[in-house]
């Protein structure tokens, strides 16, 4: 008898303490997310990533509508219903309630349909290829760089300013910047977090895409896409600076930077990893369109032709060829 009361006792307190221990471990995710300081994809710079953050924060915070309730109930029903609770309601007839599958099946039904709504909507607001328009900047007054994925570094090249560097990019602020993306290796995914949206760069294609930082900072970037034995050094930093500044960056740059010509570029196309930061002065401002018809031609596919001026046409315009 004596030992029968003794083993119901040591259950109770058992049930008790892994209950105790459940709880403080739910509570204990807030605390343990709350030194993740470096939340890049909530830190955004610019209407980009600013839009990405708000659908990021919505659509989670509609999710918990189903998963708060969950983990409650996942804790609170076993503990209710455990065998020492002689309070608890015992109803072993008891199968079915019309309220509780409206609940279950109703809500998670409205959550996903709004989610839906949600998802579509800033699909198509946040098509990477969309040019970013304000006020003082249209279509056409967009920064042009051209980025090309390497193995495994990033070669950023500047057309209209005729320099191109390595692992480093330099912004204005509050103006449109139009990433022009292909790869001279394998694929890579270019991804800025406080920006906004990453995107595929392949070789023998071009990828398109709009971003803007609207404050000054230096910004973390990186491939998003595993790409082999260096990829975790295909790092680099935006400097995104006011205009000034930005142009002491062009310029400095210039200053020090060797020339990019086509026994450089071989150089640069060698596989190595954590490349430090190089200036170039690029004497080719045919080259990223060279990159791109040289892979092209290597998959017996031909550059598309157009009518009107053609992008060659319109760079040796700009490069005053």
């Amino acid at each position: 008898m004596v030992d029968s009361c003794l083993t119901q006792k040591h259950s109770s307190v058992a049930g008790s303490l892994t209950f105790v221990l459940k709880v403080f471990s739910l509570l204990s995710v807030p605390l343990i997310l709350a030194g993740c300081s470096d939340l890049a994809l909530f830190d955004a710079n610019g209407p980009v990533g600013q839009s990405i953050a708000d659908s990021m924060t919505y659509t989670t915070l509609l999710m918990l509508v189903i998963i708060i309730p969950t983990i409650f109930l996942s804790v609170f029903i076993p503990y209710h219903y455990r065998s020492g609770n002689k309070k608890a309601r015992y109803e072993p007839e008891w199968y079915h309630s019309t309220v509780i599958e409206i609940i279950i099946w109703g809500i998670p039904i409205l959550i996903i349909g709004i989610l839906g709504v949600e998802a579509y909507k800033s699909t198509h607001a946040l098509d990477p290829r969309k040019p970013i328009i304000t006020e003082e900047y249209g279509e056409e007054d967009a920064l042009k760089i051209q980025v090309v994925a390497l193995n495994w570094k990033w070669l950023f090249i500047y057309p209209e300013e005729g320099i191109a560097t390595i692992n480093e990019i330099g912004i204005p602020v509050d103006r449109p910047v139009e990433f022009l993306l292909t790869s001279d290796g394998g694929i890579n995914s270019f991804f800025v977090p406080r920006l906004g949206s990453q995107l595929y760069a392949m070789n023998g294609m071009e990828s398109r895409l709009y971003l803007m930082a609207d404050e000054p900072g230096v910004m973390d970037g990186m491939s998003a896409n595993y790409s082999g034995f260096g990829f975790s050094g295909m790092r680099f930093k935006v400097h995104a600076t006011d205009e000034g500044t930005y142009n002491q960056w062009i310029n400095k740059v210039k200053n020090e930077g060797t020339l990019l010509d086509d026994a450089a570029y071989d150089e640069l196309k060698q596989k190595s990893r954590d490349n430090p930061v190089e200036y170039f002065v690029n004497a080719d401002p045919l080259r990223f369109k060279n990159i791109i018809d040289s892979n092209a031609n290597s998959y017996g596919l031909q550059p598309i032709q157009q009518d009107g001026p053609t992008e060659e046409d319109m760079i040796k315009e700009s490069a005053g060829l």
